[in-house]
């Protein structure tokens, strides 16, 4: 797991996807293609982004704390991420860190827990307590349709292979 939040991996990070940027690179337009591939890879994980953020914004809430929204900052957080070259080629949905939330910058992380859950002080003072989030909120909302985002992923690829076939053809 990546240190910024609970990431929703499609696992594409194989020979294929390596191989297809080895072909981007040797176009002259090579850049402008990367970009355009790792747009269409983004689009094609956005519908997962937005259920995930979904999830965060259904979590109950209690109390009357005066600080940024907890479940705002978490949903703002979220997006998809897309590599190409490296040390890590793929995509992927991402919640990444809270830097700026309450002293809280693995909010995405401690949310998601199944068991555990954090721990706070009671408005600011003496006893600590345990808090826990909406578990799972994450991982699950990608559950039923981790295929159709692997497949448009996939799909996003293929579109460029073609191209590149097309314009060597």
């Amino acid at each position: 797991m990546a240190s910024g939040g609970p990431p929703f991996d499609l696992q594409i990070t194989h020979e294929g996807l390596d191989a297809l940027v080895r072909a981007i690179r040797q176009e002259a337009d090579g850049k402008q293609l990367r970009k355009e591939l790792a747009a269409n890879m983004r689009n094609a994980l956005r519908p997962g982004a937005a259920q995930a953020k979904s999830a965060i914004m259904a979590m109950g809430s209690a109390g009357m704390s005066t600080g940024p929204s907890l479940r705002n900052a978490v949903a703002k957080k979220i997006r998809p991420e897309v590599k190409l070259g490296g040390r890590w080629s793929g995509a992927r949905v991402k919640a990444f860190k809270t830097p700026a939330l309450r002293h809280f910058p693995n909010a995405p992380k401690r949310i998601n827990r199944r068991n555990g859950g954090w721990r706070t002080l009671t408005y600011g003072h003496e006893p600590w307590r345990t808090q826990t989030g909406k578990p799972g909120w994450f991982d699950d909302s990608f559950v039923n349709d981790a295929a159709a985002y692997r497949a448009a992923v996939h799909e996003a690829m293929e579109d460029m292979a073609r191209r590149l076939a097309a314009r060597a053809g």
